[in-house]
């Protein structure tokens, strides 16, 4: 018969074991969307607050729709100098922008304007005499950092980095709870995700799984999953044009632009869900790979092997997939 103490530390193991994989769930608005994060461990009372916390830091730096944020003051000429999260993110942009020739390009934000879906607009056609009278301040090139002092060449360059803070803020949240001691999540902001261990918290348990979205044919159509993988200790970012758009004589305009020709982009492209080391890196490619179409996406891909990525796309009214060897295996 086994003595009590050892029923007590078989008990006292036991639940502790339990206690280190129950799962705990947190979630909250960001960035106009919605964050997930799920974690494995004893609950951390005071994780929501640090959460939002460091969510609204990044808010103040890069929000568009907050007139009082640094990217809005530097837009407004008002301000110069940047913090680093700005600078981490201007560095990782410029050199996704020199890969793709300008398709992912974070001086839009005057597109975005002009096209109706930033601040307090309603999306809208443009003139061509409209366009031209932006596109030239549209060029990444125009933009350098000295230190910490934004320089631009030209004060009507505006800034906009909604195609790459997603991502960034996933990376950032991911940072924080490994240094709260959490080794086993997954964090999801608006379709970007990092996951780190296992979902049963086991060594060599099993691995989180992430759903890529079937294209939907309106705005607010069920989501529902089409392709499971697991993404290993890599991030994934998703983009696509059939959430957010509109219509006008029966063509489609999306809110992803061209910046080398100041529209909206016109392939047949309908998501792009690409695999990079950081959140941030892989949330930018997306949206370049939306801008560029499938082939010249998959040449950059075939020059990058730390990059992969799932093309849905439209062929004449049906959907086409393509993909990099990750996907395939």
């Amino acid at each position: 018969m086994r003595s009590p103490l050892i029923l007590l530390l078989s008990l006292i193991l036991l639940l502790t074991s339990c206690q280190q994989n129950k799962r705990q769930q947190l979630s909250g608005a960001c960035f106009g969307t919605m964050y997930h994060i799920t974690y494995l461990g004893a609950e951390n009372e005071t994780l929501p607050v640090s959460v939002d916390s460091l969510l609204a830091d990044l808010n103040s730096t890069f929000s568009i729709f907050d007139t009082n944020s640094l990217i809005s003051r530097i837009n407004a000429g008002s301000y110069r100098v940047v913090n680093e999260d700005f600078a981490h993110v201007l560095r990782c942009a410029s050199g996704v922008a020199r890969a793709t020739g300008g398709a992912f390009d974070f001086t839009v934000q005057s597109l975005v304007e002009l096209w109706g879906f930033g601040r307090n607009k309603e999306p809208q056609q443009v003139a061509p005499e409209q366009l031209e009278s932006v596109r030239q301040f549209v060029n990444y090139k125009l933009v350098s950092l000295h230190d910490s002092v934004l320089v631009r060449v030209d004060p009507r360059t505006q800034l906009n980095f909604n195609a790459i803070a997603k991502g960034y803020a996933v990376d950032k949240m991911a940072q924080f709870l490994l240094q709260q001691g959490c080794e086993n999540f997954i964090v999801e902001i608006g379709g970007e995700v990092v996951c780190h261990g296992t979902k049963d918290g086991k060594p060599d348990g099993k691995s989180w799984v992430v759903g890529i979205q079937v294209p939907t044919a309106t705005k607010d159509g069920a989501v529902e999953s089409s392709v499971r993988f697991e993404p290993g200790n890599r991030a994934v970012a998703t983009s696509g044009n059939y959430r957010n758009y509109f219509e006008k004589e029966g063509k489609r305009y999306t809110h992803i632009l061209d910046p080398r020709t100041g529209t909206p982009e016109e392939t047949n492209l309908l998501s792009v869900t690409v695999l990079a080391p950081d959140c941030m890196t892989a949330d930018a490619y997306a949206t370049a790979f939306m801008v560029l179409g499938l082939q010249p996406s998959l040449d950059i891909l075939a020059e990058h092997p730390e990059l992969d990525a799932f093309f849905i796309y439209d062929e004449k009214g049906e959907y086409k997939t393509a993909c990099t060897d990750f996907f395939k295996e």
